[in-house]
């Protein structure tokens, strides 16, 4: 077993033992010299309980720099990482415009992993597709705040060009962090009992 992959198993083991506690781990390190790479910050896309009906991305909310890698770890279950983009079935855009969407596609294995580099900066809002409508939703602040992130889930409704687009489920919007709590914070801790749903 590599040093890595042991590391990651202990913290799987801390996670599974109920130790929710990233602070850290996922805390953005601002640190860099001259010939780093950009600094890299850990998701987890988690459960709380252990029939896998309390799930949600811990942290929900995060503040990283331009440049920022990050990466997203499934604990148990299976998810997904995607942008709320039309390019995504149809969602509504709640990423900066000249941002390109992402999506994991379905992360089954306990471990699996997904990165991204954020280099445009604003407000980008995602979602895990299976467990959308229980509210598993996470939202990353990319240096100065801007874009349809900021705006009212509700502002497309009378765009032409929008017609087709979905809207955030409820308890998907009752779920997000506000933008000031992330800028003021700069990581925002899943809030439990949020991503209730009736499957694993």
């Amino acid at each position: 077993m590599t040093r890595s992959s042991s590391v990651l198993l202990s913290r799987r083991n801390a996670l599974l033992a109920g130790g929710l506690v990233l602070a850290g781990w996922a805390l953005p390190r601002h640190a860099r010299t001259a010939g780093d790479a950009a600094d890299s910050v850990t998701v987890v896309c988690a459960q709380s309980d252990t029939l896998g009906t309390d799930v949600g991305f811990e942290p929900t909310g995060l503040y990283v720099e331009p440049g920022t890698k990050v990466r997203w770890v499934v604990q148990s279950n299976v998810h997904t990482v995607t942008a709320y983009h039309p390019r995504n079935g149809n969602h509504s855009l709640r990423i900066p415009s000249a941002a390109e969407p992402f999506d994991s596609g379905f992360l089954v294995n306990p471990g699996s992993v997904f990165e991204r580099r954020f280099t445009v900066e604003g407000v980008y809002d995602y979602f895990c597709l299976p467990h959308e409508a229980a509210g598993m939703v996470g939202r990353i602040v990319v240096g100065r705040p801007g874009g349809p992130g900021l705006l009212p889930f509700d502002y497309f409704e009378n765009l032409p060009q929008a017609r087709q687009w979905l809207p955030v489920p409820a308890a998907a919007q009752a779920a997000f962090p506000p933008v000031d709590e992330i800028l003021r914070d700069r990581i925002v801790h899943r809030r439990p009992g949020l991503g209730h749903c009736g499957h694993a």
